[in-house]
């Protein structure tokens, strides 16, 4: 069945000054360019208006997984010239894709899911279209990203995102380190199988700071869990998370450069509970210290206890 989508001419100006003529006279005109549309995350119902009137009028989708969008333009009765647009073949398809924009063509990018270029090689086609004089239009939509900061509870007014965690601990705790010091909430995407490590990773290297785990957002079993990090790991081997999963770490709640004494009440617990090696990781990540010097104070520590 073919939904109702199109809009009137007279909606399109719906943003514009009292009395100023609309960009676009009406919902269905798409001009020639590189299109960026965001699609949904699971619900169908998240597609906009704009996006299908695009979708519809392409010359050409370009897809992540063909099958994929073939699924989602099937639901919305879209016929569409549509193949694999994926980090295997960019190099090879991203210049002749620019030839054809230049001749005038409407080509309409799209990811398996969200906002192309999030975590996709969508970049490189819209830095080389961008670079050859093409149009580069975003079609704003659905994003995880952002569905999972709303729902988190934390800070919003600044964030980060850092895309996939590593696989490997060495790696995904390095990776970890470059956000040690930004202010504001970070934003990460994991796997199931790897959120354990990696969620004990935040903590040696982060410190236990507020989260928000957010599975499956906006399909059937969505759900967030809310707390410390330490708080969110207990309760993964009662009741372990399956999905797709999107990590939200608020900012510590410390100071951000510890005195002595801060350090030291740190400290003095952690090293009971984790050891002297870890305590000072965890704690050298929370309190703007290096971690040689708080190692040094957590051997201080420990042989004070001892004696």
């Amino acid at each position: 069945m073919t939904l109702p989508y199109t809009i009137s001419p007279s909606a399109s100006a719906q943003f514009q000054s009292e009395g100023e003529k609309p960009l676009i006279t009406a919902s269905s005109l798409v001009l020639p360019g590189l299109y960026i549309v965001s699609t949904p995350i699971g619900n169908l119902r998240d597609m906009t208006l704009r996006a299908l009137d695009v979708l519809n009028q392409a010359d050409h989708v370009l897809a992540e997984d063909t099958r994929q969008t073939g699924k989602l333009l099937s639901h919305y009765n879209i016929k569409a010239n549509l193949s694999a647009y994926h980090d295997h073949n960019a190099a090879k398809r991203v210049p002749n894709i620019v030839k054809r924009l230049l001749g005038g063509e409407t080509i309409a990018l799209v990811s398996d899911a969200g906002t192309p270029l999030v975590s996709d090689p969508g970049y490189k086609l819209t830095s080389a279209a961008i670079a050859a004089g093409a149009r580069v239009v975003p079609v704003p939509g659905a994003s995880s990203v952002l569905a999972a900061l709303t729902m988190s509870g934390l800070p919003s007014d600044r964030f980060s995102f850092g895309g996939f965690l590593p696989p490997k601990t060495t790696a995904r705790k390095a990776h970890l380190k470059d956000y040690a010091g930004v202010k504001g909430s970070l934003i990460f995407f994991e796997t199931a199988p790897r959120l354990a490590a990696s969620l004990k990773d935040i903590i040696t290297v982060l410190g236990d700071r507020p989260m928000a785990l957010t599975r499956e957002l906006t399909k059937r079993y969505e759900e967030a869990r809310y707390g410390t990090v330490s708080h969110v790991i207990e309760t993964l081997s009662e009741n372990p998370p399956r999905g797709e999963i999107v990590l939200c770490i608020g900012p510590s709640l410390m100071p951000d450069i510890w005195d002595v004494c801060a350090v030291e009440a740190a400290l003095r617990p952690a090293i009971v509970n984790h050891g002297v090696k870890q305590a000072a990781n965890m704690t050298a990540a929370a309190s703007g210290w290096t971690r040689r010097d708080v190692y040094q104070l957590a051997l201080r520590l420990k042989e004070d206890r001892s004696g």
